[in-house]
């Protein structure tokens, strides 16, 4: 009988994670848009701050993601890989516009809680 190649759960090591959401840039969209090294990043991280205080960020800079989009960067988080999708973001975007295309609010708004919606 074969054993199993999965480790036992109580094996397993686990460390903090120091940041709360990952974003996965292409380097070849990026160099393609002639942004600098890491210029998405601080636009991203910059854009966050004021945004969402609390969120701690880790922008990685990765090889193609897959779709080469002409004018626009290929971009991925935890939850579009899950959905299976790509993102799409346009270089000129300011940096909040950036922050809302990659990690949209989804909190309740102010008039929606109060149950104003009608």
């Amino acid at each position: 009988m074969a054993q199993s190649i999965q480790p036992d759960a109580a094996k397993r090591r686990t460390a903090k994670a120091g940041f709360s959401e990952i974003v996965l840039v292409c380097s070849k969209c990026a160099k393609r848009q002639g942004l600098p090294k890491r210029a998405l990043r601080g636009m991203l991280k910059g854009g966050l701050r004021r945004r969402r205080p609390g969120l701690k960020l880790k922008v990685i800079e990765t090889g193609c993601l897959g779709p080469c989009p002409k004018r626009a960067l290929a971009v991925a988080t935890g939850g579009s890989v899950e959905r299976g999708r790509i993102l799409l973001l346009d270089p000129a975007s300011t940096p909040e516009e950036a922050v809302e295309a990659i990690l949209p609010d989804f909190s309740p708004k102010p008039a929606i809680a109060r149950g104003d919606a009608g």
